[in-house]
């Protein structure tokens, strides 16, 4: 089966009226020019079409109302939030979708969980912040992990545990490996450990670009729209209302209350959360404008590959791999004998559905495993990845005097960090104390940029640069 990429629409982004369905999904939807979607259907990802069908939610906002806590996305951020509210501190937030649960990059990324956060390496922790703050950051982000993993542990999302594969898509990022292993091991107390082109090759997968590996042995690979509707289902069952085709089209402060306007009504909240990551629409909130790079990454998933084709492909092993590339590949064999791969894309919402970048990621799957080459696909999608401007997230009160809050910035690592990220805003939404709110990624907002303005421009030559770092000099 070809790949199956739907036509823009013209309704994609207009008014639609309660109950009449979802309208059509827009593939050209852009965060930085798009209106904010309005009960738009989901992208045609391989995610949905294998989850099954979507848990019940509350529908649109159908009349003004009052709430203590407000939370803006139903994302994986989202979802987390209103469920450690729930759970742990006993409130029963409002969630406000503009589109479908789960719409946005939590229904189109790799679903590769790692112990990671934001877009900088370990090594490049040390160099920021010095070894005693990037301790204390490790050993947050280690446990933000593990309490990831406790969540997975309760929701059936096709879980592939075995760690995570850094291969070197070329011999000289070998030494970049090597000291990020040691670095690991002998700061960190990680048993990371690096792997010979023949040992990857004949443990893991013959990926024909890769020079060697480094095995972290934590990381789990899962089906991401399975375990946000897992994570919709529980919070729904501890009182948690979930509001889809309820996007937030205007937004005043008035005497310490949020007035969040939605087509169906005004939610009036103490608190607001916002968990919209690479979706968030423009002037939402001066607190998040500029603050956020939204950029595109594309992924495919091929048709079920038979017992001979993974052979001579090589592939011998679930564990999720990413290369060194700075425009990276990210890949794995999904547990039902698919191939997924995924990686940069356009710089703008416009050029998405250009065949150029389709044919990047068949190319990059045939260097890699040359036995697939003429492999049908049968799914291809894309979506938005929320990157900071300092390439670290945030989970964030920007303003001491008002209670508006938000986590976001993951740089393409928050399949698990988000969990940990929803814990940490439900704390703060609820002033709860701890010690780990000194740490970079809580004391400080998401920082600005002098040309964010002008980010597509600079987007568009850095990647320039970035494709002759990675594959010529």
């Amino acid at each position: 089966m070809a790949a199956y990429v739907p036509t823009p629409s013209p309704a994609a982004t207009a008014g639609v009226p309660p109950g009449a369905g979802p309208a059509p999904y827009d593939p050209l939807f852009d965060p930085l020019v798009s209106p904010t979607g309005l009960g738009q259907d989901y992208a045609p990802t391989y995610w949905v079409a294998s989850a099954g069908a979507p848990p019940p939610d509350d529908g649109p906002v159908r009349a003004d109302m009052d709430v203590d806590v407000a939370i803006i996305g139903s994302g994986f951020t989202g979802l987390a939030t209103a469920l450690a509210l729930a759970r742990d501190h006993g409130v029963q937030a409002v969630v406000l979708e503009a589109n479908r649960a789960a719409w946005g990059c939590t229904s189109r990324n790799g679903g590769q969980g790692q112990n990671a956060s934001g877009r900088l390496y370990r090594s490049q922790w040390i160099a920021r912040w010095g070894l005693e703050t990037a301790r204390r950051l490790d050993a947050e982000i280690r446990e933000g992990f593990e309490y990831w993993k406790s969540l997975v542990g309760t929701i059936e999302c096709d879980a592939q545990p075995g760690g995570h594969l850094y291969t070197a898509h070329r011999a000289k990022k070998m030494a970049f490996l090597e000291n990020e292993a040691r670095v690991m091991r002998e700061q960190f107390g990680y048993d990371t450990r690096m792997l010979s082109r023949e040992e990857l090759h004949a443990r893991y997968t013959a990926d024909r670009e890769a020079a060697g590996a480094l095995l972290e042995p934590d990381g789990i690979g899962v089906h991401p729209l399975k375990l946000a509707y897992g994570y919709l289902r529980q919070a729904r069952a501890l009182g948690v209302r979930v509001h889809t085709a309820s996007p937030v089209q205007g937004w005043d402060t008035v005497g310490g209350v949020h007035r969040l306007r939605t087509p169906g009504g005004e939610v009036r909240a103490r608190r607001v959360a916002v968990a919209t990551g690479g979706y968030t629409p423009q002037g939402l909130h001066p607190a998040l404008s500029g603050r956020i790079m939204p950029i595109l990454s594309n992924s495919m998933v091929t048709r079920v590959l038979t017992p001979a084709e993974r052979e001579a492909a090589g592939l011998r092993s679930t564990v999720f791999i990413t290369d060194t590339r700075t425009l990276r590949f990210y890949y794995r064999l999904l547990p039902d004998g698919r191939m997924q791969i995924g990686s940069r894309s356009a710089v703008s919402g416009a050029d998405a559905r250009h065949p150029r970048h389709l044919n990047l990621l068949r190319e990059g799957l045939a260097r890699k495993f040359p036995a697939l080459r003429d492999v049908d696909i049968d799914y291809s999608w894309w979506g938005w990845v929320d990157v900071s401007h300092d390439m670290m997230p945030r989970i964030a009160q920007p303003d001491p005097s008002q209670h508006i809050y938000y986590a976001c910035g993951y740089g393409g690592n928050g399949v698990s960090f988000s969990a940990a990220a929803g814990r940490r805003m439900a704390q703060r939404l609820m002033g709860q104390a701890g010690a780990h709110w000194d740490l970079p990624i809580y004391n400080s907002p998401l920082p600005g940029h002098v040309f964010a303005p002008f980010r597509r421009i600079g987007q568009a030559l850095l990647y320039k640069w970035y494709y002759l770092r990675d594959e010529v000099i």
